[in-house]
C-alpha cells in the first residue's frame, strides 16, 4: 500500500472498495484535483484537535486540505482565526498561507464518500488512523467533533462508550481519560442554509474551548 503510515493512509489506500472506486472516478474526471485520502493539517503538538466526518468531494478532496474549498470551512476557519487557533487569511485554497496555532484538523474518514454518506465500514476502516493520531498528540486536551459521526468515531477511537456521552451541540463532555470532547453540529451547506448552525453558534463553542485552554 503506497505511502502507508500509522497516522495516515497512503495515496492509493485500498481498504474501502466503494471509496476507492469513487476516488478513481474523480481522478479520471478531474486529474488536477487532489483525489486521495486527505492528510491532517496542523501540528501534533497542538492541544486542540478538530475532527470532521469526511472530506467533501468538491472541497478537501479537490484541495487536499481539511475543510477547504466548500461551505464547511467558511464557519470553521474564520472562527479558529478569531480565537487564535489559526493565523493568516482563509481563502479556501490549500496555498492561502493559513497556519494552525495550537490546533490540528483531521477527518474521521479520510476519503470523500459518494453522496456525502458514510457507511459503517468506512468509519471502522479509518478508525485506526484516528486512534493513532490522538495517541500521537502528547499535549492534547480538547477534541472538537464536527458532527455526530465524528463524535462517535472519536469515542470509538478512545475505546469509550458513545452511550455515556450523547452528542449534543454545544456540549463539553469531560471524558474519563481526562480529555474534553466538545460537540458541534456539522458546518455543512445544508446545516448553514437551514439555520441549524450559524457563525455565532459555532464561535460560541470555539470561545468556550479557548476559555478552557486558558
Amino acid at each position: 500500500m503506497s505511502g502507508f503510515s500509522a497516522l495516515s493512509p497512503g495515496r492509493d489506500c485500498g481498504f474501502c472498495p466503494r471509496l476507492v472506486a469513487y476516488r478513481q472516478d474523480y481522478r479520471a474526471l478531474h486529474p488536477d484535483w487532489f483525489n486521495a485520502p486527505v492528510p491532517s493539517f496542523g501540528p501534533l503538538s497542538a492541544r486542540l484537535l478538530v475532527v470532521g466526518q469526511a472530506p467533501g468531494v468538491n472541497g478537501a478532496n479537490k484541495t487536499g486540505r481539511p475543510f477547504t474549498g466548500d461551505v464547511a470551512g467558511r464557519l470553521l476557519y474564520p472562527a479558529l482565526i478569531k480565537f487564535g487557533f489559526a493565523s493568516g487569511m482563509f481563502r479556501e485554497r490549500a496555498d492561502d498561507g493559513l497556519a494552525m496555532v495550537d490546533c490540528r484538523i483531521t477527518n474521521a474518514v479520510r476519503c470523500a464518500p459518494p453522496q456525502h454518506k458514510l457507511e459503517t465500514s468506512d468509519k471502522l476502516n479509518c478508525l485506526p488512523y484516528l486512534a493513532a493520531e490522538i495517541a500521537a498528540m502528547p499535549e492534547l486536551r480538547i477534541l472538537l467533533a464536527i458532527g455526530a459521526k465524528a463524535h462517535e468515531s472519536i469515542l470509538q477511537g478512545l475505546k469509550l462508550k458513545p452511550s455515556r456521552y450523547p452528542f449534543r451541540h454545544g456540549a463539553m463532555h469531560a471524558l474519563e481519560n481526562g480529555l474534553t470532547l466538545a460537540d458541534s453540529f456539522h458546518t455543512s451547506q445544508y446545516n448553514v442554509n437551514t439555520g441549524r448552525i450559524t457563525q455565532a453558534m459555532f464561535e460560541e463553542i470555539v470561545s468556550k474551548i479557548r476559555q478552557l485552554l486558558a
